[in-house]
């Protein structure tokens, strides 16, 4: 087997394991650990010299008919793919570390555990197949499992409600997703699932310019409610506030990327001039997560839905570095898709284990707590600055390569994407404001009578969290770490979208 396919499998293995009887922590915490130390060699064994192509391929031939794409599990890695892969480990590590012991949770922990396996082992697999049926096969393994997560684990009297909710969300957003992709897979010709392929394909026989618009319009829809792109996003908040800690980690940090990263690896080199004739309405859609979402989320009155909240926020920056359409601006949404990821994961961890020690998220009912936390404090203050995105940290770095390369080309006079940009700008104010506000109420101040102080966050929570920030600060102080890998891929991308 290759590395990739150990990669891919040894989580849904794991699971497997724990369903039949083995220690459902223990094997977790194994297979994600090596899941991470796997990923870490195949970027060490990753050349960045080789012009953006598939690297560390295996194909595995399942199915040749006539009259039938060609169907094969394959996987491999180009820069992009391997930037998610190094997200998708290093959030699974940390959501395994901070997620209840056996004897700490009420209901079946081999179902808990089984099912973090599951949403990380489809984010994965999803990330690095280069089939396209496996791509959506392997994310619909995925939301299986956050569905069942919320629904039995979830916190609040309405999680069986928020769980429905999503399913039918996100369950409609993949019908959409999958009509576009059949649509895109028989305007190409219908002869094969190979991403690399049909990219080709897309490139020397491209589509009509009138079934081009039909597709992107459809992978738009369907990708942009996997995404929580305006006005497809009410289902996010309430889910990652309901959610146990752990998925809301693997959710909004992980698996959300994926419709931005079907976007960038299917929608825009099938469909490029279908992305062209509906770049306007993409922008108008952005501001609606970046400012209207903005000031949605200062309006938030607990933590858990101010995060889940800015999540669907921050989505707009990434839609404005794939609107730029040239490499710094692309560039820039990967590494914020990177940067966003991890930020967001350590949040939600911490925003989990007060809700844990103290009862509550709410503002009003949590202050001064920084005096009895004051590591959590810190922690918690250095991912405001992230999520506020100020130098030092990969959304900082990730955020300036959007803005520049989305303004680009306004010494030609302005368009609707210069001033989209300079709009944009306003919602890094707005991030400033609900995040230090947020900081104010939760650690500043008077401590309220009724809170009790439960101990700052021993090692078993801290160790997550300072993995979490060491991604954040090694990405944030040398961006070059990433964008070694992104440029050439992005590269390949704008060259097919010609």
């Amino acid at each position: 087997m290759s590395i990739l396919e150990i990669i891919v499998f040894l989580p849904l293995l794991a699971a497997l394991a724990i369903g039949l009887g083995a220690p459902a922590r223990f094997i977790a915490l194994s297979a994600s650990v090596l899941v991470l130390i796997m990923s870490l060699v195949s970027a060490i064994q990753f050349s960045t010299s080789i012009e953006g192509t598939m690297q560390m391929v295996s194909t595995r031939p399942l199915l040749e008919m006539d009259g039938f794409p060609s169907l094969s599990l394959s996987f491999g890695l180009d820069g992009i793919s391997l930037v998610m892969l190094l997200l998708s480990a290093i959030v699974m590590l940390a959501a395994v570390l901070v997620s209840p012991k056996e004897e700490e949770l009420e209901r079946n922990p081999r179902l808990y555990y089984l099912s973090l396996l599951l949403i990380g082992g489809g984010a994965l697999g999803a990330f690095c197949s280069t089939d396209l049926f496996f791509l959506y096969a392997f994310h619909e393994l995925a939301l299986i499992p956050t569905f069942l997560m919320i629904g039995i684990f979830g916190a609040g009297s309405d999680r069986l409600k928020t769980a429905w909710t999503i399913t039918i969300y996100l369950g409609v957003g993949s019908l959409i997703l999958l009509v576009g992709l059949i649509l895109a897979v028989s305007g190409l010709g219908g002869s094969t699932f190979n991403i690399e392929e049909l990219t080709a394909l897309a490139s020397e026989s491209p589509m009509a310019s009138q079934m081009q618009a039909w597709v992107f319009l459809l992978l738009l829809v369907g990708f942009g409610i996997l995404v929580s792109l305006f006005p497809f996003h009410s289902w996010a908040a309430p889910a990652y506030a309901a959610a146990p800690t752990p998925v809301a980690m693997l959710h909004a940090g992980v698996l959300k990327k994926f419709g931005l990263y079907g976007i960038i690896r299917v929608a825009l080199p099938f469909a490029p001039s279908g992305a062209e004739a509906l770049l306007n309405v993409i922008l108008f859609l952005l501001l609606g997560n970046i400012i209207y979402i903005g000031l949605v989320t200062i309006a938030q009155k607990s933590l858990d839905r101010m995060l889940g909240y800015s999540s669907v926020m921050h989505m707009g920056y990434i839609f404005l570095g794939l609107a730029a359409g040239n490499e710094l601006g692309l560039s820039g949404a990967v590494l914020l898709m990177f940067g966003h990821g991890i930020s967001i994961a350590l949040l939600f961890a911490m925003s989990g284990w007060l809700r844990e020690k103290y009862g509550t998220l709410d503002f009003d009912k949590l202050g001064g707590i920084g005096k009895q936390v004051p590591k959590l404090a810190l922690i918690f203050g250095f991912a405001a600055f992230a999520s506020a995105g100020l130098p030092g940290f990969a959304n900082f770095a990730a955020e300036i390569e959007v803005f520049i390369g989305a303004f680009a080309g306004a010494e030609d006079g302005f368009g609707w994407i210069q001033w989209a940009t300079i709009i944009s700008l306003w919602g890094v104010v707005i991030s400033a404001v609900y995040m230090l506000r947020a900081y104010r109420s939760i650690f500043m101040g008077p401590i309220p009578k009724k809170v009790e102080a439960p101990g700052d966050v021993g090692w078993n929570t801290r160790l997550p969290l300072l993995i979490l920030l060491a991604a954040l600060m090694a990405v944030g102080f040398v961006p070059e770490i990433l964008n070694q890998y992104i440029r050439p891929a992005v590269m390949v991308i704008l060259t097919a979208v010609g």
